[in-house]
C-alpha cells in the first residue's frame, strides 16, 4: 500500500466511508418523490365577487391577488404536511401573471405568464401524483355562480366533449387524465363544487369558500376558516389519492364550440376539419385529446369579442 494513502489516517477513512454510505436527501426525509400540481384560477378565490377584483388596473385587483396567493398557500401547506415532496403552481387566470412570486409559499414552484401550450394546465405530466383546481368557477350559464363562464366570457356560450357540456374544471381534468393524473380537489363557490362532483364523481374533495347570490354577490366563509378548510381538504384528498382515478373519456373526441354570436363562428369555420352545426356552433373531431384541446383554444382565440 502506498505510504501516502496509509498516512491518511483512520479518521479520514471513516469520514470517506460515511460519505459513501450517506443517504440521499429524499432518503433522509424518508420520502419517495410525491409531486402535486395546482392550477389556480381567480373567480373562485375567497373574497372575489366582481370582475373589478380580477382585472389588472382596477383599485380592487391588488387585494384579490393577495387573496389568490393565500388560497394557494393553504393548499401548498396542506400538500406539504400530507407528504408532498414537490408542489408546482400554475397561475391560470387571464394574463396568468396574477400571483406575485413574493407572496407564494417558497416551497412551491410557480409557472406564470401566457400564452402557454396547455394554458391552465401547463406543467402537468405523468410524474405528478395528484392535481388540485383552486379558485375555479362554474360553467357559462350557471345560476347563482360567481362570474360564471367557460374559458372566455365574451366568446364562449358553451363547450361539449363527446356530447357532455363541460366547465373548465372538466376540460382541464381531461388534460390531467391524459397524463394519468387524477384531480382530487376543487375549491371555489358552492356552484363549482356541485359541478365538480357531477363531472368528476362523488369522491372528489370540494371546498366551498363562498355561496353565490346571483352572479356578483356572495356570502363568504370567514377568511381564516376558508384557508383552514382548503388545507384540511387537501390533506383529506391526498389521504385517499391511492384510490383516485384520472378523469378520462373514450376517443375519438367530438368537440362542439358554441359561440355567443354568429360572427364569432365565421372565423373558426375557416379552420380545416371544422363543421358548422348552426349559425353559432362549430364541431370537429380529434383522435388525440391534447391536439383537440389546442384546436379548441385556437378557435376561441381567433374569434372577435362580441
Amino acid at each position: 500500500m502506498n505510504k501516502r494513502i496509509m498516512g491518511i489516517g483512520v479518521t479520514a477513512v471513516l469520514a470517506f466511508a460515511l460519505v459513501l454510505a450517506a443517504p440521499s436527501s429524499a432518503q433522509v426525509k424518508g420520502k419517495t418523490p410525491f409531486k402535486v400540481f395546482i392550477s389556480v384560477d381567480m373567480e373562485g378565490i375567497w373574497g372575489v365577487v366582481h370582475a373589478d377584483q380580477t382585472s389588472p388596473g382596477t383599485a380592487e385587483y391588488g387585494a384579490a391577488r393577495k387573496w389568490m396567493a393565500a388560497d394557494v398557500n393553504a393548499a401548498v401547506q396542506g400538500a406539504i404536511s400530507a407528504g408532498a415532496t414537490e408542489v408546482v403552481v400554475n397561475d391560470s387566470h387571464g394574463s396568468m401573471r396574477n400571483i406575485d412570486p413574493g407572496d407564494l409559499d417558497p416551497r412551491a414552484t410557480l409557472i406564470t405568464g401566457s400564452p402557454k401550450p396547455l394554458s391552465m394546465m401547463q406543467g402537468i405530466d405523468p410524474s405528478f401524483a395528484a392535481c388540485f383546481l383552486i379558485g375555479y368557477h362554474a360553467k357559462a350559464g350557471t345560476q347563482d355562480a360567481i362570474l360564471d363562464h367557460t374559458i372566455s366570457g365574451s366568446v364562449v356560450r358553451g363547450i361539449k366533449v363527446n356530447g357532455l357540456e363541460l366547465p373548465e374544471l372538466g376540460l382541464n381534468a381531461l388534460i390531467a387524465g391524459y397524463y394519468g393524473v387524477p384531480v382530487v380537489l376543487v375549491s371555489g363557490d358552492t356552484a363549482v363544487c356541485r359541478q365538480a362532483a357531477e363531472v368528476l364523481g362523488k369522491d372528489v374533495v370540494t371546498v366551498a369558500v363562498k355561496e353565490a347570490y346571483g352572479r356578483l354577490a356572495a356570502k363568504l366563509v370567514p377568511m381564516d376558516e376558508a384557508r383552514q378548510k382548503i388545507e384540511a381538504g387537501v390533506r383529506e384528498a391526498l389521504g385517499k389519492v391511492a384510490a383516485a382515478k384520472p378523469f378520462k373519456m373514450q376517443g375519438p373526441y367530438a368537440f362542439e364550440l358554441m359561440y355567443h354570436v354568429s360572427a364569432q363562428a365565421d372565423m373558426g369555420a375557416m379552420i380545416p376539419g371544422t363543421k358548422r352545426v348552426d349559425a353559432r356552433t362549430l364541431a370537429f373531431t380529434a383522435d388525440d385529446y391534447i391536439q383537440g384541446f389546442r384546436t379548441l383554444r385556437a378557435m376561441i382565440s381567433i374569434a372577435p369579442a362580441r
